[in-house]
């Protein structure tokens, strides 16, 4: 019985672990501006960063923003060379 639980609590472990290493990935964004998808993951998240510093914003978390402040975030991003 003890072997069973402990390989129960393994494979818990095991599956948080895999659901915390997937959700680095990221989720995909839908810019309804220019009708296009991003991938919001580290990368994005540093450039969301940038951008609530350039704009002097208080950070509020992307899914939160009114969607004026949405549209703003969009047109800097694309104005960006280095938009993929």
């Amino acid at each position: 019985m003890k072997l069973k639980r402990s390989l129960g609590s393994i494979l818990l472990a095991g599956a948080l672990l895999s659901a915390g290493c997937s959700a680095s990935v990221g989720y995909r964004v839908y810019d309804p501006y220019r009708s296009d998808y991003h991938r919001w993951d580290r990368d994005e998240s540093g450039y969301y960063n940038r951008w609530v510093v350039e704009t002097h914003r208080p950070h509020t978390d992307y899914k939160k923003l009114k969607p004026e402040d949405q549209r703003s975030y969009w047109n800097w991003r694309h104005d960006h060379d280095d938009h993929h």
